[in-house]
């Protein structure tokens, strides 16, 4: 066997071990992001396949997850700004795990928040990650950040409030 086929092996190895370790985590912001199965499908397997891309620049475990997560906000920006999905109606997915989402108040809530603000919410509150981090993610001023999280927590407070 060659040295570049053992190579290709040894990164298709690699790519394997950062799929099982994120892919979760790289669904679950698509998710937050298109609001759809389906959309979130599409962009999971193009974030792994530009991910294969790029993936022997990756220096380390943060980069790989720093670098996953700008793809995933970058895949779906582009789906949701298409002209092909401008010009569709979404189908209603019936399936459970929408379903056990829709029981989850204030994940529901959250689902109902712009595109920018469920963004911020859920890399700042679900991933944990800092407002610089994020602005790096989104490729935003960090002010921008503070203003998304600002907005999404009032939003959340009046809607929650209204539940109660």
């Amino acid at each position: 066997m060659s040295s570049t086929a053992k190579e290709t092996i040894k990164d298709f190895t690699d790519v394997k071990k950062v799929f099982e370790k994120y892919a979760d985590m790289v669904y679950r912001l698509a998710f937050v992001r298109t609001k759809s199965e389906s959309d979130s499908d599409d962009v999971l397997q193009e974030v792994f396949l530009r991910y294969m891309k790029v993936s022997n620049k990756i220096e380390s475990d943060e980069h790989a997850k720093a670098m996953l997560l700008r793809i995933t906000v970058n895949c779906s920006k582009s789906l949701l700004t298409s002209s092909w999905f401008k010009k569709t109606e979404p189908l209603n997915d019936t399936l459970s795990y929408t379903d056990n989402i829709s029981e989850c108040s204030v994940l529901s809530e959250v689902l109902k928040l712009p595109t920018k603000l469920r963004t911020a919410v859920h890399l700042h509150y679900y991933c944990g990650y800092s407002v610089k981090e994020i602005a790096g993610i989104e490729g935003i001023n960090e002010s921008t950040v503070k203003t998304h999280l600002s907005r999404a927590r009032a939003i959340l407070k009046e809607t929650l409030k209204e539940e109660i």
